[in-house]
């Protein structure tokens, strides 16, 4: 058994296609029309056979009081591997993203915790 597809619940696909393929670097994988909604996700260029990132419409009833509580008490709905945590993170502040947790040292991992602009905290992390 393997993971093939995770997804990040998001309040605007389109705008969350630019943000994760244009500022985070991901790559379209598949782009198909479902009604309203697409069936839209990305891979990591280093890996474009690997596991896909599905932006998932949060129009469940319970997907934005979910995603509220996650943002407020601080937790990332994801994370994402980086080989430097803190070069990461002066690239992608150079690019005007926020973020609610600078790099820190956590035992075997350093992270840092940024807003997706639709909707969520994801966490970038660095494995020592």
């Amino acid at each position: 058994m393997r993971i093939v597809l995770t997804s990040v619940l998001v309040d605007d696909q389109e705008r969350a296609l630019q943000f994760y393929r244009d500022i985070l670097g991901f790559k379209p994988k598949h782009d198909i029309p479902l009604g309203h909604h697409r069936w839209l996700t990305l891979v990591s260029p280093e890996n474009p056979d690997g596991v896909e990132l599905l932006l998932e419409p949060d129009e469940h009833p319970a997907a934005k009081p979910f995603k509220a509580a996650l943002v407020a008490d601080g937790i990332p709905c994801a994370s994402f591997g980086v080989d430097d945590v803190q070069k990461e993170y002066e690239r992608l502040v150079q690019l005007g993203v926020i973020f609610t947790q600078k790099p820190a040292a956590m035992g075997p991992v350093t992270t840092a915790v940024f807003d997706d602009t639709c909707g969520n905290l994801v966490q970038i992390a660095q494995r020592h």
